[in-house]
């Protein structure tokens, strides 16, 4: 069993939210926030760094998988951001399936 600190998303989770409630002038994560697209633009992200994490995986390169993947998770954070949810509710969720 790894014993990994995981703390780095809810670090992170927590600029999103900064970012959200105190907007700064040429922040990439404002940019997304407050997007013409609206929520359509970090959905957009979503699915680009998933297909750009599968290509990683289907090349079977680590450091990009690793890449993408991280990527990907700081998208996910945003849009969960963006909608009001947060990584604690991700986290009971999935502990309530390891059940």
């Amino acid at each position: 069993m790894q014993d990994t600190d995981l703390s780095i998303f809810n670090e992170i989770y927590d600029v999103i939210l900064e970012r959200k409630n105190n907007p700064v002038e040429n922040s990439y994560v404002c940019s997304l926030l407050n997007h013409r697209k609206g929520i359509n633009k970090i959905l957009e992200k979503v699915g680009e760094e998933s297909i750009e994490t599968i290509l990683a995986v289907k090349g079977d390169k680590k450091e990009e998988m690793i890449s993408e993947s991280s990527d990907l998770l700081f998208h996910l954070l945003v849009m969960f951001a963006a909608k009001g949810i947060t990584p604690g509710e991700i986290a009971e969720e999935l502990k309530k399936r390891r059940r």
